[in-house]
């Protein structure tokens, strides 16, 4: 719920600054373009072993997923 101009204008802030920061160059499965997307994991071992990382933007409306460094 936006509640006066002051908040619309922190939230469409937030919202530009998630979408167009460092997302741009990132395609599908950040595979670059007309180069073959990466090999699926099917192994549930090697899926439990990732180390992935939510960011939530906008209290939790937009989320980002990345590999922990």
């Amino acid at each position: 719920m936006i509640w006066n101009q002051r908040h619309l204008l922190d939230v469409l802030r937030e919202f530009e600054q998630f979408y167009n920061g460092h997302r741009p160059h990132q395609g599908m499965a950040n595979a670059r373009l007309l180069y073959p997307l990466p090999a699926l994991i099917a192994d549930p071992d090697q899926i439990a072993r990732l180390d992935i990382r939510r960011r939530d933007g906008l209290s939790g409306i937009l989320h980002e997923y990345g590999h922990a460094a």
